[in-house]
């Protein structure tokens, strides 16, 4: 009789591994959704994937500024190296039938013909592909508010991975991961964490009451999508995915990647030479408070960045203020509205040294 060894089903490959790692720096509380994204993948690169079907149909639900699109987007940067590698359809834009033109084109004969050309092609989902990535990510955000024709289209692409454009060219999906994100169901989502506006009573960083809590939230969610959506487009997805609402421990992460975003783009500005910029405790904490909003997420912390560090430093680089390896130091002075920036003296006169050193 042979020996039985035990295997471990719960081990991961090194490239999922890989992904996993990459999504938890750059998507800040929404495990789930990171779960289901490196499962569907393991699964793809295994080899796994069901014959004649996208490598993943994924819903995702929660409130405005909970992370759905950036997930999206972190997803595209971590495989592939760009997030803006993913293909957007604002499902606002195609609420009436005749748009979905826009997206298949007009069939031969019909007015405008020629002039129409198609979002969905093969050559739009396969022109971020690599060498070693040849996947393609395809997001229908607000999909609750997409037309008939829109849904029937979907639902085509969802099940059987292919889309005959309107010069009956076939666009294959089998290599695709899609999205799509909906805000049904949000208001009840986030009134079982805070009932009461600007007083959560219930914080998902309570570790006696996150585990119940967040059951409920999902389950908040999936009722919605239930009460919204048909039974046919349900089963077309492999998984629902409800973020939650970020809270203050997610945003005090989420601050820390934007000012490194901020830093990058300082880097690779056209427009100047790179400086450093040293944000103090104290600013930091100013603009965490100035853009928190617990109902919004992390777009009013993004727009507070813009508007009092981004802005202020753009000024300061347009009238010469700054030079090419300066440090400048941000802070807060307690009562001020604004943040105060000066130039590290010991960096300026380094590199006046440099200067003098080279004449």
């Amino acid at each position: 009789m042979p020996r039985l060894a035990l295997l471990d089903p719960t081990k991961m490959g090194t490239q999922a591994g890989d992904l996993e790692k990459k999504l938890r720096h750059l998507i800040i509380g929404q495990d789930e959704a990171i779960h289901q994204i490196v499962r569907a993948y393991q699964i793809y690169l295994a080899g796994l994937c069901p014959v004649g079907r996208p490598i993943g149909n994924f819903l995702f639900l929660g409130p405005t500024g909970s992370g759905k699109t950036r997930t999206v987007e972190a997803t595209a940067e971590a495989l592939v190296g760009n997030p803006r590698a993913v293909i957007k359809i604002d499902c606002a834009e195609f609420q009436h039938s005749h748009e979905i033109a826009k997206l298949i084109g007009s069939p031969p004969g019909y007015l405008g013909h020629r002039e129409t050309h198609p979002l969905l092609t093969q050559e739009a989902l396969d022109q971020h592909h690599t060498e070693t990535v040849k996947l393609s990510f395809l997001l229908f955000d607000e999909i609750e508010k997409a037309s008939d024709a829109l849904w029937n289209l979907l639902l085509g692409i969802l099940d059987k991975a292919t889309l005959t454009l309107g010069d009956n060219r076939k666009v294959d999906f089998s290599r695709a991961l899609i999205f799509l994100t909906s805000n049904i169901g949000a208001a009840e989502m986030t009134s079982l964490v805070s009932p009461k506006l600007g007083f959560p009573v219930q914080s998902l960083d309570d570790n006696s009451a996150a585990p119940k809590l967040k059951a409920r939230l999902s389950r908040t969610g999936v009722e919605a999508a239930r009460r919204k959506f048909t039974p046919e487009f349900l089963n077309r997805l492999d998984r629902i995915v409800v973020f939650k609402a970020l809270g203050n421990e997610e945003l005090n992460r989420i601050i820390d990647i934007e000012l490194e975003l901020v830093q990058q783009r300082i880097q690779t500005s056209a427009v100047s030479n790179p400086f450093f910029i040293n944000v103090t405790d104290s600013a930091r904490d100013f603009l965490l408070t100035d853009g928190a909003d617990f109902r919004y997420g992390a777009r009013p912390l993004k727009r507070a960045l813009e508007r009092l560090l981004v802005q202020p430093l753009s000024n300061l680089m347009a009238t010469g203020q700054i030079h090419s390896r300066d440090r400048i130091r941000v802070i807060h002075d307690d009562g001020s509205r604004l943040l105060m920036f000066f130039r590290e003296t010991e960096a300026f006169e380094a590199r006046e040294g440099t200067a003098r050193a080279a004449a």
